[in-house]
């Protein structure tokens, strides 16, 4: 999936590890992705988390795209720190997903983050 997916390039966002239902993936942050106090824009912890959920939701193989996302920010995320992405299957049907993402800077968890993906019969392989 990292192949076509421009904006995770963008980002600098990495691969850690990919299975069934589950996917890790990290990023340093940058000065760009700071906002006006100098911390990083809530964007950004939500952006990794969703490529997340989009990885792990995918990796069976089939196409899904999230229908309803939602992310609770609990702390600030400086400038150079590496943020690390970990989503976790929560309930898996015939036709939609449910997902949990953990976004955690060092040891310190700073977004918490939850999907609903739409799964289709299309292979995206």
């Amino acid at each position: 999936m990292m192949s076509n997916d421009a904006f995770s390039k963008w980002l600098g966002i990495e691969v850690v590890e990919i299975k069934e239902g589950y996917a890790e993936l990290c990023l340093h942050v940058n000065e760009q992705m700071l906002n006006g106090f100098l911390i990083a824009h809530g964007g950004i912890s939500y952006a990794l988390a969703d490529s997340c959920l989009a990885f792990a939701s995918n990796s069976y193989g089939k196409q899904a795209v999230s229908i309803h996302t939602d992310i609770k920010h609990l702390r600030p995320v400086n400038l150079n720190d590496k943020l690390y992405a970990r989503s976790r299957e929560i309930h898996r049907g015939r036709s939609t997903a449910s997902y949990e993402v953990e976004v955690r800077s060092e040891n310190e968890l700073v977004a918490h983050f939850n999907g609903l993906v739409k799964i289709s019969k299309e292979s995206w392989t």
